[in-house]
């Protein structure tokens, strides 16, 4: 029983003393000043409950605790005052940026004096918007006091509780809120039948001399080398790992539970019964030195287990994070239900969906789009590919991820293991195929695996699911070389978009979002609001007609002869077909898209909508690219009391032509724009959006409301670029992940916690973090807290130390450090690096007028903007700024290796000066 408001003064314990039944203790807090106030819980005695410590609280009443052993939990038992406080919110910020990451199970409960029923109550949404930030929810929605408002509160984030139930025992104005602790029933799994191929047993040497043999092999046509390819390897794989059938039950048992263990538990049994049977010391001295040995060797194990677990998946988060959730998370049961007929149904799903489309349009495949648009003169046409040699195909698949499709005749592994003896084969292959110009039919064939859009959505609805094609492992490294040389083409005859980021090398979300940004915001600074609209396509990859493409490919591109009949190969004639564990669908024939999940569809679909950009350059207006992600943006005229130059009627008249005539554009391409997904948001500062009077946009009679805040490439926009709301989402997409680290920390050594920690993390507080140079410095806090947080988990310190000398052993640079150090960045690949030009432009050297000794030290003009709006925070203004304060040395050209070692120790240093 957790109680609220005891009254109870320090040092007086009566009346918790006569409270207190037989076979019950109680913990408590008295308010050490004023009057009323106090907390007390009263549990039983055979509870082991601990009270944990707590940082200073001003603003409301704590009291912490674990609870053992029936259901390990930690609850926090408050009691806030009913007279406002503004630390409230700030101080509850940082105590749940402690508990919610170093303890599992945690259980909030007690008096807030917060309406939460209460939509018009700030104080509560606030609070509300706080508990989501952490993953935390909300359990009561009844009445719990008798004016009919809701104050007493139970909060958890993955404790099974009941429905919380509110009495009134008449002798308070409060109600008793009264719940139980649900214990969970262990799943039953059914057994299954399972085929495997134990590969730990193949004898490396003896593959290899089977191998050797494809050196002797010459052929006339590729698709004899891959047909050769694929049954030699398979009957080699047969050989030495044959396929294996099992009968398996899914329990949970613990995958590093080995032999040795098993013994030592033996063992540990026979001596427990020895020293039970003569009640001797020295026998019960033996079994206590046994039980040590076998639980250090089973931490010992647990370790070895997940070390290796996550040094098999360097640099890859999102099989970290699949992984990591299998440990942590029960499993759901296994779909038996799986069938041939039910793989159909997704094939017959995602064919209509194409085909529904791609009649909705008026698009027509006699090129209306491609004979009106110009011909593009190309000095240096590709008319055929070079002959690859054996170490460039080596290098490739060096490089290539060890993934391994089902249709490959042997694991991607022992391909890497055994390259010496493959790749004369593979080159062959490669070779045969370009300069033939034919792709054979055994490497255009791919297996669809639906993978629901969110991890949220229902599984059941088709819908949900995104199409991802797995190619053969032979396919995509052809794939590979013919990229490589299609990229070096697009390069020499500068054919790229300039305002196109998507999957180019130097181009990213990031410097795609801080040219947006960097507009944006001196648009604002200029005294104009900005109208961003965010285009949405369904299913873009898909719908690509292989006809205007290859037109494209040859009137906009320059590729010919066999160059040109290597991609009609490639696009024509290809198939799929679904699967499901052991089912699969019927094979479909590819008629128009490129395969999602390959080498060469994201750059082919770059390339398609090429014509885009001078479609909305006619226009006059401003966008940028990031594959099929289209962002326009516009200014809207001046503050209506200084002259305007292009009234918001004249730039909404603009923009809406340009919105009409991309739309009927892509029509004709067989692209289709989604009016009810687009999005539309004013940035500027708050006196220019109130101002504004648009509040909506027509795109083919489809009003476009505008948003109060827009997902932009993974950023969340708010109208005045604060990100305040991106940083809220960050943190609670941070603090879920902590919680999961922290569960796995006691059985994980420093350099292998440390590898999760950056990559569910770090990764996320670094990324596009240049877009908050110059961000208020409250919500850049929220993010230290989390990094504050991460360093605790990591070096399993206590709550109360102070973090600086934490992050400083780390050698972690602080969050506003860490976003100078990314503008750094940049501005140098602007300087001397291959930045994107769109980036380059920003920044102009700073040239004096007459001669000073700082004229060679490599300096950036600053360009001057109002300190009353927010135009400091553009990088045209902050980047000069930083880069200018830089030491002499950091200025100088040099590579970005250097530069990046040399500007970090300066920014370590002067970041812990103090």
């Amino acid at each position: 029983m957790c109680l609220t408001e005891t009254w109870q003064k320090p040092d007086v314990f009566s009346t918790l003393n006569e409270t207190c039944p037989n076979g019950f203790c109680y913990l408590q807090r008295a308010r050490t000043s004023g009057r009323g106030g106090g907390l007390a819980v009263i549990h039983r005695s055979d509870l082991y409950i601990s009270s944990l410590p707590l940082p200073e609280l001003s603003s409301f009443e704590c009291l912490a605790f674990k609870c053992k052993p029936s259901f390990h939990m930690t609850i926090l038992l408050i009691y806030r005052p009913p007279k406002p406080n503004p630390v409230f919110i700030t101080e509850m910020y940082n105590l749940l940026s402690i508990f919610c990451t170093t303890s599992a199970n945690l259980v909030i409960l007690g008096d807030m004096n917060l309406h939460v029923d209460s939509p018009s109550c700030h104080s509560a949404a606030e609070f509300l918007q706080l508990l989501d930030c952490f993953n935390l929810t909300q359990l009561v929605d009844v009445p719990t006091h008798t004016k009919g408002h809701t104050l007493d509160l139970v909060i958890t984030d993955s404790v099974p509780l009941s429905k919380p139930q509110a009495y009134d025992l008449g002798v308070s104005d409060h109600k008793i809120i009264y719940m139980e602790v649900l214990s969970p029933s262990p799943l039953t799994r059914p057994q299954h039948q399972i085929r495997f191929r134990n590969l730990k047993n193949i004898n490396p040497a003896s593959m290899f001399l089977d191998l050797q043999h494809l050196l002797s092999v010459n052929f006339s046509t590729a698709s004899d080398a891959v047909d050769f390819y694929n049954k030699t390897l398979s009957n080699i794989l047969d050989h030495h790992a044959p396929t294996k059938t099992r009968l398996v039950s899914f329990s949970r048992t613990a995958p590093w539970y080995n032999s040795q263990l098993r013994k030592m538990k033996t063992a540990g049994r026979v001596l427990e019964r020895r020293f039970k049977a003569t009640g001797l010391t020295i026998h019960r001295l033996a079994y206590r030195e046994h039980q040590k040995a076998y639980s250090k060797s089973l931490r010992e194990a647990r370790s070895l287990h997940f070390s290796k677990i996550i040094n098999n998946n360097p640099g890859h988060s999102k099989q970290l994070f699949s992984t990591v959730n299998h440990l942590l998370n029960p499993q759901p049961p296994l779909r038996t239900e799986i069938t041939e007929e039910y793989c159909n149904k997704f094939m017959v799903f995602f064919k209509n969906k194409i085909d529904s489309i791609r009649s909705g349009l008026s698009g027509s495949s006699t090129l209306p789009a491609v004979t009106t648009e110009p011909q593009t003169v190309i000095s240096h046409p590709l008319n055929s590919f070079p002959y690859v040699g054996l170490p460039e195909v080596e290098n490739i698949i060096r490089r290539m991820k060890p993934s391994t499709c089902t249709l490959d005749p042997l694991p991607t592994p022992l391909v890497k293991d055994n390259l010496s003896a493959i790749s004369p084969l593979i080159t062959t292959v490669i070779n045969l195929s370009l300069q033939t110009g034919f792709v054979p039919a055994a490497l255009k064939s791919a297996i669809i695996r639906p993978r629901l859009k969110k991890p949220t959505l229902d599984p059941e609805v088709f819908a949900n699911y995104r199409p991802i094609s797995n190619l053969p492992f032979l396919s995509k490294a052809l794939e590979k070389v013919v990229a490589a040389n299609l990229q070096d083409h697009l390069k020499n005859n500068n054919i790229f978009e300039k305002f196109q980021s998507g999957f180019r090398s130097a181009h990213s979300t990031e410097t795609a979002l801080v040219r947006v940004t960097n507009n944006l915001l001196m648009a604002a600074d200029s005294g104009s609001p900005s109208l961003l609209v965010l285009l949405d396509l369904s299913a873009a990859f898909d719908t690509v007609d292989h006809t205007i493409l290859l037109n494209r490919l040859h009137h906009s591109i320059g590729l010919n002869d066999t160059a040109l009949n290597w991609f009609h190969s490639y696009l024509t004639d290809r198939t799929e077909y679904i699967s499901f564990g052991n089912a699969k669908s019927q094979t479909n024939t590819v008629t128009c898209g490129v395969p999602q999940g390959s080498v060469l569809g994201p750059i082919l679909f770059n390339l398609y909508i090429l014509p885009l950009g001078r479609v909305i350059n006619r226009h006059g207006i401003s966008f940028h690219c990031y594959a099929d992600d289209t962002q326009l943006y516009i200014k809207t005229g001046t503050h209506p009391t200084r002259n305007s130059p292009s009234p918001p009627s004249a730039a909404l008249l603009s923009l809406s032509a340009c919105l009409e005539e991309i739309k009927a554009w892509m029509n004709l391409n067989f692209l289709h724009l989604n009016s009810s997904k687009t999005e539309a948001i004013i940035v500027g500062t708050p006196n220019q959006i109130q101002a504004s009077p648009i509040t909506s946009l027509t795109l083919s009679g489809h009003d476009i409301p505008i948003s109060s805040s827009v997902t932009n490439l993974g950023v969340r926009f708010d109208p005045h670029l604060t990100f305040e709301t991106h940083i809220k989402h960050l943190c609670k997409i941070s603090f879920y992940h902590l919680r999961n680290i922290a569960k796995l920390r006691p059985n994980l050594t420093l350099p292998d916690c440390e590898k999760l920690v950056h990559a569910f993390v770090s990764s996320r507080l670094d990324y596009c973090n240049a877009l908050l140079i110059g961000t208020h410095s409250k919500h850049l806090h929220q993010l230290q807290l989390v990094q504050n947080s991460a360093a605790r988990i990591l070096m399993r310190v206590r709550k109360s130390e102070h973090i600086t000398p934490i992050l400083h052993s780390l050698h972690w640079l602080p969050i506003s450090t860490r976003i100078k150090y990314k503008i750094s960045l940049l501005t140098h690949q602007c300087i001397y690096g291959n930045a994107p030009t769109y980036l380059k432009d920003l920044l102009i050297p700073q040239t004096p007028t007459r001669s000073l000794r700082s004229k060679n030290l490599n300096k950036l003009f600053c360009p001057r903007t109002k300190l009353s709006t927010m135009g400091d925070r553009a990088f045209c203004a902050a980047a000069p700024r930083l880069w200018n304060s830089l030491p002499d040395h950091l200025r100088s050209p040099q590579t970005i290796e250097s530069f990046k070692k040399g500007l970090k120790t300066f920014l370590f240093s002067t970041s812990y000066l103090t």
